[in-house]
């Protein structure tokens, strides 16, 4: 088939993790092997294009088919449907319609401001050219003709915080580690994300490397460090080979080594592997893991500013937070203070994960509405339940309740509400979430997590962990909550490091705005979600079951038994509460109680 008009045609294909995960190479392939069979003629010119993470994972593989700038997008993506949306699309200039995304994809993009995300899911993670078509690298050559106390105070002025969780002025900590005493100084980037349901870091690592490297020479120059350390989770092995190729790349342009940019200034770049301790994202724990040593953090009454990675003064910002950098060169202290709330300023990255019909990336202005978030760019929650809570700043965070959903999202109102923004997980929670199951989760994480060195966190912790259990199985008291309150405090007011110091945040949180649950659990010895095994009986309401044997063939150990289009019934000898047929029956006649 010989193709007569001329057609510039390029297949961006997600190849995130998610969309690794979901497929993404195999569709790449699939597009080159159809081009291969199909006969080109001179003017037909396609290519595969792989970039980063397209944010919304929930529609993986995500595929964008431009044919002369017009753009069409495709939602999960097979091998199997490339040859149809060649033949049709490419070929026959009409789109698979069946197969587009949806009003849900538009909506769920539209309500965003994208700023460190702009160009992920637009350009080759894998190639620096492509970061340079989009002006990257204009913004370092641009801060090394500047004084760097003048590009301080431009961050400073910009009220760019600290997005890693603890939202200190990124300024004012680079102006500390400027004027602490001493000729070698080092910068960090803390890429150690370890929170359950986070994976905003590592997407920006995985889709657009050189914006996180690019800052980092910023703030290597405005503190007068000429060596930079990449601390990343080992278990994150595709943002590893990007920054890893990335680096390389930046070197071969004398972006990074001696004398870059053409100036006087030398500084380089090394990467170093965590080894999936979770407590290694607390800044002096990564540096003693950064000088092979056991990762255990350190009593901060020096700050890692004036003492930190070798003795030297140091300066550590997140993955976000370096991302934010370049573009505040570029466009202005000002132009960035306008974006974001009176107090928080800038954009938040957040992973939108749970029970929510539209997983995925976002990144929005601080002080967003929670209710934007959770039913605008989340589509809201699955099955038509009800919300009824998010969890935020993972296991360190709190559970944010339905009447708070008008809240704007920024560090203060977080705190205020007994949470905390954290690197930026929000785990959404519904109605058959049990709040003491989901606080004994993130403690039990936090113990397993804990380095043991003081005693508040190695045994409070453990002990919290006790009493969330015993009331989960049934043998909970009234004493248990006075218990929980009492060593939460004392974990929080003696705990060497902000793990232990926030790791009672959760049982703090629920008990606030669930205490009923707890409650009803000591109290009535019920679990009103119907989680807690120990606490939960089903049983099937014989009006509304119509007998379609659901149920019965998916019940993992016989329990229901009955005849077709007759009412079941469940043996509770035999029955393990493992939830098959409450999730599955369509008629609501499985009754938790």
């Amino acid at each position: 088939m010989v193709l007569s008009n001329k057609k510039e045609i390029v297949i961006s294909i997600c190849t995130g993790t998610g969309g690794v995960a979901a497929g993404g190479y195999k569709v790449i392939d699939a597009f080159n092997a159809a081009f291969k069979e199909t006969d080109l003629s001179a003017e037909f010119t396609p290519r595969t294009h792989k970039v980063g993470c397209r944010g919304f994972c929930a529609k993986d593989v995500l595929v964008d088919v431009s044919v002369n700038g017009q753009t069409e997008t495709y939602q999960f993506v097979t091998p199997e449907k490339v040859e149809k949306i060649v033949e049709d699309h490419l070929i026959g200039g009409k789109p698979v319609k069946k197969w587009l995304v949806k009003k849900d994809y538009h909506i769920f993009n539209d309500n965003q401001e994208k700023l460190v995300l702009a160009n992920c899911g637009r350009i080759d993670p894998e190639s620096i050219e492509e970061y340079l078509n989009v002006d990257g690298y204009q913004s370092a050559p641009k801060a090394l003709k500047m004084d760097p106390e003048e590009i301080i105070t431009i961050i400073k002025n910009s009220g760019l915080k600290g997005r890693g969780g603890g939202g200190f002025p990124t300024g004012i900590k680079w102006e500390s580690c400027r004027r602490a005493p001493g000729l070698v100084k080092y910068v960090l980037c803390n890429a150690d994300e370890g929170d359950p349901g986070a994976f905003m870091d590592r997407s920006i690592v995985e889709g657009n490397p050189h914006c996180v490297i690019e800052g980092m020479i910023i703030g290597a120059y405005a503190i007068g460090s000429n060596e930079g350390y990449v601390y990343i989770r080992a278990e994150y092995p595709l943002a590893v080979d990007r920054l890893r190729l990335a680096l390389d790349q930046a070197r071969e342009h004398n972006f990074l080594g001696s004398k870059i940019f053409g100036t006087d200034f030398d500084f380089d770049i090394k990467v170093v592997l965590g080894a999936g301790a979770f407590v290694c994202g607390e800044s002096t724990a990564l540096m003693t893991s950064i000088e092979d040593k056991a990762g255990e953090p350190r009593p901060k009454y020096i700050h890692t500013t004036d003492r930190g990675l070798w003795g030297k003064p140091s300066n550590l910002n997140n993955v976000e937070t370096w991302a934010n950098v370049p573009m505040i060169i570029e466009k202005g202290a000002e132009w960035y203070n306008s974006i974001g709330s009176e107090t928080s300023k800038g954009t938040k990255i957040f992973s939108l994960v749970g029970k929510i019909n539209n997983t995925g990336l976002v990144e929005v202005p601080m002080g967003i509405p929670l209710r934007d978030i959770i039913f605008k760019i989340g589509g809201g929650i699955p099955k038509k339940r009800a919300f009824k809570a998010v969890q935020t700043g993972g296991p360190s965070g709190g559970c944010i309740p339905a009447s708070h959903l008008d809240m704007p999202v920024d560090y203060e109102h977080l705190y205020e509400a007994g949470s905390m923004m954290g690197s930026g997980g929000m785990i959404v929670l519904d109605d058959d979430t049990c709040m003491v199951d989901m606080s004994k989760y993130f403690l039990e994480f936090c113990k397993d997590e804990g380095c043991g060195q003081c005693t508040p966190c190695r045994e409070g912790v453990a002990q919290m962990v006790r009493l969330l259990t015993e009331i989960t199985e049934g043998n909970g008291t009234p004493e248990h909550i006075g218990l929980l309150e009492e060593l939460a405090e004392m974990i929080k007011d003696t705990s060497l490091c902000a793990l232990g110091t926030s790791a009672p945040n959760p049982v703090i949180s629920t008990l606030q705005y669930f205490r009923d649950e707890y409650e009803t659990h000591i109290h009535d010895k019920k679990c009103p979600a119907g989680v807690c095994k120990a606490l939960t009986t089903f049983t099937i309401d014989e009006s509304k079951c119509t007998g379609c044997t659901i149920c019965e063939r998916n019940c993992p150990t016989g329990a229901i038994t009955g005849e077709k289009k007759k009412p079941h019934y469940i043996d509770q000898d035999k029955c393990v509460k493992c939830r098959v047929c409450y999730e599955g029956c369509k008629f609501d006649a499985v009754i938790k109680g």
